[in-house]
């Protein structure tokens, strides 16, 4: 009976030596989570048997648990390295239309050659799809998908209103604004251009001219016309209308074959902008002026040809602020000007938010959420199924997985351009190894040991 002691005793201490060796192997693999050997004594007893003098049956390696404390984390520079920081697991599947889930906590992800978010297996990377504003459409382990890089551009949007802040030189003389030639610098004080875009992306310079009214009667009022691609374009009256060059009350160019209808704006003696006047000649309620349809002449791209840009002066009614324009003993100054159009843009960049949200970053400033990468948890951890690459199997001891939004309940948080390393702890387990080394030895003498006294009963004669 000794040697079957001696020998359990053995394989237990080349147990832990394993356990302890393959921790040690594992030191640096990305997710991995070290084991520990969990033995119990043997002890065989029948009903006629002396209980004050029986003698334990050797040890018996009762379990090699898994220990899922957190592991350190490494920074990279990549985005889609993710690390998860408390409770929870990336849940992937081998194939985009599979649904035999495996759970891991190596994030090592990459793209595959359709823009999937794939690990070094191929195992795709799972995410709940998410709605406009970036909140979860669903919660459910079953209504996941395929986290997917887009390899489409962002959507352009059409300029529809210019902010603009400016100071006119109030020492400028006036002009006649019947004599108006936009190829002729000398028939207006001033002028400014910016970018702005048609519904399909496409960039046109629209260009601002400022002429201060001549008038002997009128004093501190400018005359303002725009151009698109250096053609002009009318404002719109008051009431919306169109407005005509040849009847309008405020119009520019008449004599010069370049008649476009024009807004006013008017300044107090004190250089502060106090009202904006459509060609009409009408005080503009909203203080901003509009231009008319742009129409196909300018747009001819294919573009909506209904699209009107307005202006927008920033006027405030009840007083001089910082944003409207000024007419003060200055240059003529721009110090904003703004629209509201985007071109196509490019993706440029992924982020991952610690709430697991992916959001594609495009080169015209827009951002679009993608989907959210989904996390599980389980009830008992240390129940799951242990497979090859990191990765585990729901089981009947794990108790089934919950999904769920990484920041939420008890689930951590995701760190993106980071990797949680192993949680080994080489000192512990160098330490470990020569424990076991010991108790292996030790067992190894004991059989030494029957092994003589065997040998000495044999030798009696």
């Amino acid at each position: 009976m000794s040697f079957n002691i001696a020998l359990s005793g053995v394989s237990a201490a080349q147990k832990d030596l394993d356990v302890t060796a393959n921790n040690i192997a594992n030191v640096n693999t990305v997710g991995f989570k070290e084991s520990r050997a969990e033995f119990g004594d043997v002890y065989a007893a029948s009903l006629l048997a002396g209980g004050k003098t029986k003698v334990g049956d050797g040890v018996l390696t009762q379990e090699v648990a898994q220990q899922f404390s957190q592991g350190s984390l490494q920074f990279t520079n990549t985005a889609l390295d993710l690390a998860i920081t408390g409770n929870g697991f990336f849940a992937t599947v081998p194939e985009i239309t599979s649904r035999d889930f495996s759970f891991t906590r190596a994030g090592q992800f990459k793209l595959d050659s359709d823009n999937f978010v794939v690990n070094s297996n191929g195992d795709n990377l799972l995410g709940f799809p998410v709605n406009s504003d970036g909140t979860s459409a669903s919660v459910a382990l079953s209504t996941t998908v395929p986290v997917r890089v887009p390899d489409s551009s962002g959507s352009p949007q059409q300029t529809s209103e210019v902010d603009i802040r400016m100071n006119l030189p109030a020492g400028d003389q006036g002009k006649d604004p019947a004599a108006f030639d936009p190829d002729d610098p000398l028939t207006y004080n001033a002028a400014t251009s910016v970018t702005v875009y048609d519904s399909l992306g496409d960039s046109h310079i629209m260009t601002y001219y400022f002429v201060k009214d001549n008038s002997a009667t009128v004093d501190n009022e400018w005359y303002v016309a725009t151009a698109i691609d250096d053609q002009l374009v009318d404002m719109v009256n008051s009431d919306g209308t169109d407005s005509d060059p040849t009847t309008a009350t405020h119009s520019m160019g008449t004599n010069t074959g370049n008649g476009v209808s024009a807004a006013k704006l008017q300044f107090s003696q004190g250089g502060d902008f106090i009202g904006i006047e459509s060609p009409d000649g009408v005080s503009t309620t909203d203080f901003k002026i509009t231009t008319e349809a742009l129409g196909q002449n300018i747009l001819a791209n294919g573009s909506d040809p209904a699209q009107q840009i307005s202006v927008d002066f920033n006027l405030e009614p009840n007083g001089a602020t910082p944003n409207e324009p000024t007419q003060f003993a200055s240059a003529f100054e721009v110090t904003s000007l703004e629209q509201d159009g985007l071109p196509v843009g490019r993706l440029t960049g992924i982020d991952i938010g610690p709430d697991g949200l992916v959001r594609a970053t495009f080169s015209n400033g827009t951002s679009e959420p993608i989907v959210r990468v989904a996390l599980v948890r389980f009830s008992n951890e240390q129940g799951l199924t242990q497979e090859s690459s990191t990765q585990w199997k729901e089981s009947i001891l794990s108790g089934e997985a919950l999904a769920g939004e990484a920041t939420t309940g008890t689930f951590g948080e995701i760190n993106s351009s980071a990797l949680e390393q192993a949680n080994v702890n080489l000192t512990t387990e160098l330490i470990d190894m020569i424990i076991a080394q010991r108790n292996f030895q030790a067992n190894s003498r004991a059989l030494e040991v029957n092994n003589q006294l065997n040998q000495t009963i044999l030798n009696i004669r």
